[in-house]
C-alpha cells in the first residue's frame, strides 16, 4: 500500500479538467508539495492560488509549459526537485484529441510523455542514487479496442503509452530502479477534451459524437479518485480502467500481448 502523504509531485495538464482534479486530491491525500505544468497560463495562476489560500503557499506552484520543449519541462522538473528535496510522483496528464494536427498530437500525447518519464527515472532511479518512485502515464479506453471511425491517431497514441509504459514497468526492470509506472485508461470523462476531438476527416468531426458513444460520462473528480487509489494499490507495470469505477485490468492486457505474440518468442 503506497502513501500519497509527504511526497512531492508534478503534474502535467494540470490547470484544468482531470489534472487539475488530480492536483486537488493529492493536495487532500497530503502531499508535500505539488507542481502544476500547462499551457493555460490564466488558468493554472487561478488554480494554484485557490489552491495556496486553501493548503498553503509553499504547498503548491504553477509552471506555464509547454511539455514538446524540452527546456521548459525539465526546468519544471529541477526545480520542484531542489526546492523539495527531491521528486517522488510524477502525473503525465497532458493530452490533445486533434487529429487534423496529428504531428502536434503524437509530439503531446506520445513523445513529451516518454520524455518526461525518461527524466522523472533519472532523477528518481534508486540504482543510480535516487530513492524511487511513481510515474502515472494516462492513457484511454480507445487505447483497449480498435474503434472506428473515431479519431485514429488519438488512440494509437494512447495505445503507445500504454505499451510504453506496461513495459518499462515490469518487474525485470523494475526490479533495479524502483520507479513505478502506472498506466491509467479512462472512459469518457465529463472535459473539454471530449468536446474538442477533432478528426483529420471534416465529415467525421461533424459526426464523431454520433459513432462515439459518450455514456456513461464520469467526472473528472470520480476519474481523479480512481488515480489515488490505482496509486496506493497498483504493481509496477499495471493497467487501471477508470471509468465510473475503478478496475485493475493488467491481466486481461497481459493476456491480449499475449494472444498476438502467440509462439513469436517461445
Amino acid at each position: 500500500m503506497f502513501c500519497l502523504k509527504d511526497k512531492v509531485a508534478l503534474v502535467t495538464g494540470g490547470a484544468n479538467g482531470i489534472g487539475a482534479a488530480i492536483v486537488k486530491e493529492f493536495l487532500k491525500e497530503g502531499v508535500k508539495f505539488v507542481s502544476i505544468l500547462d499551457l493555460e497560463e490564466k488558468s493554472g495562476t487561478a488554480l494554484a492560488e485557490a489552491l495556496a489560500a486553501t493548503y498553503g503557499k509553499d504547498k503548491v506552484e504553477f509552471f506555464k509549459c509547454d511539455v514538446t520543449k524540452d527546456d521548459e519541462l525539465f526546468a519544471a522538473f529541477e526545480k520542484t526537485a531542489k526546492a523539495n528535496g527531491g521528486l517522488d510522483i510524477v502525473v503525465n496528464n497532458a493530452g490533445i484529441a486533434n487529429d487534423d494536427i496529428y504531428k502536434k498530437e503524437i509530439e503531446v500525447n506520445f513523445t513529451a510523455l516518454v520524455t518526461s518519464t525518461l527524466k522523472a527515472l533519472k532523477l528518481m532511479r534508486s540504482d543510480r542514487g535516487g530513492k524511487g518512485g511513481t510515474v502515472i502515464n494516462v492513457s484511454s479506453v480507445s487505447a483497449l479496442a480498435l474503434l472506428s471511425p473515431t479519431a485514429f491517431v488519438y488512440g494509437a497514441t494512447k495505445a503507445a503509452g500504454l505499451h510504453f509504459t506496461s513495459s518499462i514497468g515490469k518487474e525485470a526492470y523494475y526490479s533495479s530502479t524502483k520507479v513505478r509506472t502506472l498506466s491509467i485508461c479512462f472512459g469518457a470523462t465529463d472535459t473539454d477534451l471530449i468536446s474538442d476531438v477533432r478528426s483529420f476527416d471534416e465529415e467525421l468531426t461533424q459526426k464523431m459524437k454520433t459513432i462515439v458513444k459518450y455514456d456513461p460520462l464520469q467526472t473528472a473528480e470520480d476519474a481523479a479518485k480512481g488515480v489515488v487509489e490505482a496509486y496506493k494499490t497498483g504493481d509496477s507495470g499495471s493497467t487501471w480502467l477508470i471509468w465510473c469505477k475503478v478496475q485493475d485490468i493488467t491481466d486481461r492486457v497481459k493476456k491480449g500481448y499475449e494472444i498476438m505474440a502467440g509462439d513469436i518468442f517461445d
